[in-house]
């Protein structure tokens, strides 16, 4: 709206509040409410989960139900900015990987917000967090790349290395079907996601090439990640190599912005939507 381009036309960062302690991959079902009250003003009541940037966040867009009659035709958008009356922030989740971000659980007491926060129209906030989250696809299967990049690119350096039957190990065949093995998941990925980036550029539909490059690059660096510390040995195990970080990081890409699961009945759904139109 007017009121939210006027208000916060720079703020550097925001988190987006849609998992809930009682829903993750069921969008839909969003017990988060906002109620509403005189003048256009609502007040919104719930927590919502695993928060990225929870801390750090200026803003927040929150999603929540406004009718449960409509179900999730029935939920709406909101920016609210941080720290506001009525928020309140769990403590910051100990991790197993991405520890330079914060997660946490966001309550919402009473928060009282205007009209003007409402993003949309009331019950857009669902179809919205779909558009949100089939761009933010894209992003996480970049995430990905970049980590099996990383991951691969630690095993080669390491592989000329270190020597083992008189030879670096990369002169090993074993070794040497990890690496391609690698680079190939890493390529077919990496096509795929700017295949998706470029319908999205191009203004075309593009929910399942997302989905597909998500599903994909998330599974090719939890790969790479893992083959990069099958070469490192037993120096991939621990802290001095950045080999086992890797691996920690690319467990979260298989999760976030819907699960590998999820993914697969996101194409599917359209892949049957086309053959069958």
């Amino acid at each position: 709206s007017s009121g939210i381009n006027a208000e916060w036309p720079l703020r550097p960062g925001g988190c987006f509040c849609l998992s809930e302690p009682g829903n993750g991959s069921d969008a839909g079902a969003a017990s988060t409410t906002a109620q509403g009250g005189e003048g256009g003003s609502y007040t919104l009541n719930g927590s919502k989960a695993w928060i990225t940037n929870g801390y750090e966040a200026e803003a927040a867009i929150v999603f929540a139900t406004t009718d449960k009659a409509l179900k999730h035709k029935g939920i709406s958008a909101f920016v609210v900015p941080k720290p506001h009356a009525g928020i309140s922030l769990g403590k910051k989740e100990d991790k197993l990987g991405i520890k330079g971000s914060s997660t946490c659980v966001i309550n919402f007491d009473n928060c009282l917000v205007n009209e003007d926060n409402l993003l949309g129209v009331p019950g857009q906030g669902f179809k919205i967090a779909m558009q949100t989250l089939d761009a933010g696809r894209i992003g996480v299967a970049g995430q990905a790349l970049g980590i099996a990049q990383a991951s691969l690119e630690c095993a080669i350096a390491y592989s000329q290395q270190r020597h083992a039957f008189n030879k670096p190990i990369a002169k090993l065949q074993t070794i040497q079907n990890k690496l391609s093995d690698m680079e190939c998941r890493i390529w077919s990925a990496r096509h795929l996601n700017w295949h998706a980036a470029r319908l999205k550029d191009e203004g075309h539909h593009f929910t399942k090439e997302a989905a597909m490059a998500k599903l994909q690059a998330s599974e090719a660096a939890t790969f790479c990640a893992h083959q990069a510390i099958q070469i490192l040995g037993g120096m991939g195990y621990v802290s001095d190599m950045p080999a086992e970080r890797h691996y920690r990081d690319a467990r979260i890409t298989e999760i976030y912005e819907g699960t590998s699961e999820i993914q697969k009945l996101v194409i599917a759904g359209n892949l049957l939507k086309e053959m069958c139109s």
